[in-house]
């Protein structure tokens, strides 16, 4: 064999196993976590509360102040909380300040919502709407916006290749222009973006260094995911994770958001899907998620502390 073909193997081989590391979202290796600790030492994760958990509280600085007492370091507001604040006349950009003086930061705003149309009337319709969520995510100090495709009554003609290249276009929309990352979830009720690897797939397809996805422990379960592809993604391709829990019964095709208990109370295998999400160098947030009515009934600081405490453990138990 000759010095030529030797060096020409070595190049080919080389150039391959870059090209399989650099793809944003897959690869052979994994990240090195972070080694910093949040929770006096008890998690490799910042836990922050999904202001859904506590939905009955009045108004988005009630929910704020419910968060900062209970212990998480990042709260998650929904847009529909936004609004009512500034529509009242509030300033996100005052609140995003009290946020942080609380000692917390929004790492996830869940906002974006019939994000990519089917076709390009519609995508432009939705313009304004985009840049209004955007806007208010950066003044409010987020680092991320859930995206959300088009409702489940229009993917009947939906082109997947049209999804990831408007993915792309709200990456460099959100970046750019509001320094806020869209990234996508995935949920049950969306044909063809029902499970992790759909939503890897669109976001992967967007070819954007900046494009993640939001994994949620239900739709991971009620959507048909399954735990094992969590540990073929690298955490950098991971924008937050959402935590949650579900009972034995109903069955899961009859599971409803509604049905979500605290994380440890229910059937999912949280210490084995933690050390996954810990093995592909996942650094950012872990955030509460929860939409019980039987909880929205209770003492609500109470429901927050017990969600927090209750995940720390699960952390804890699984060993990361």
């Amino acid at each position: 064999m000759t010095k030529s073909s030797i060096s020409r193997r070595n190049f080919i081989t080389g150039t391959t196993a870059a090209a399989g590391l650099a793809i944003s979202g897959f690869g052979s290796s994994k990240n090195q976590a972070s080694q910093t600790r949040y929770h006096d030492g008890r998690s490799p994760w910042p836990i922050s509360l999904d202001t859904s958990t506590i939905r009955p509280a009045q108004g988005i600085r009630e929910k704020v102040r419910i968060a900062a007492e209970a212990g998480y370091k990042g709260i998650e507001p929904w847009e529909g909380e936004l609004n009512e604040y500034e529509q009242n006349g509030g300033s996100l950009r005052e609140l995003g300040r009290e946020i942080r003086d609380l000692g917390m930061e929004v790492p996830n705003v869940v906002a974006l919502w019939n994000a990519i149309p089917p076709n390009r009337e519609e995508w432009e319709q939705m313009q304004n709407d985009h840049r209004r969520r955007f806007r208010q995510s950066s003044e409010v100090g987020a680092k991320y916006i859930q995206t959300v495709l088009t409702p489940a009554r229009q993917w009947q003609d939906y082109d997947l290749n049209w999804a990831a290249a408007r993915f792309h276009d709200l990456l460099e929309m959100g970046i750019n222009d509001y320094n806020v990352i869209p990234a996508l979830n995935f949920l049950q009720f969306l044909p063809h973006n029902q499970r992790i690897g759909q939503a890897s797939a669109i976001a992967l397809n967007a070819d954007h260094p900046e494009a993640k996805i939001i994994p949620d422990t239900f739709h991971m379960y009620v959507g048909g995911s399954g735990w094992n592809g969590l540990k073929h993604i690298r955490g950098s391709f991971i924008a937050i994770f959402q935590i949650n829990d579900v009972p034995p019964e109903p069955p899961r095709e009859e599971l409803e958001d509604a049905h979500r208990i605290y994380p440890g109370d229910g059937i999912f295998p949280l210490g084995e899907i933690l050390r996954d999400l810990k093995e592909t160098g996942f650094d950012e947030f872990v955030s509460l998620q929860l939409f019980n009515p039987v909880y929205w009934e209770q003492d609500l600081l109470e429901v927050a502390k017990t969600g927090l405490e209750k995940t720390l453990k699960v952390i804890e138990e699984s060993g990361v």
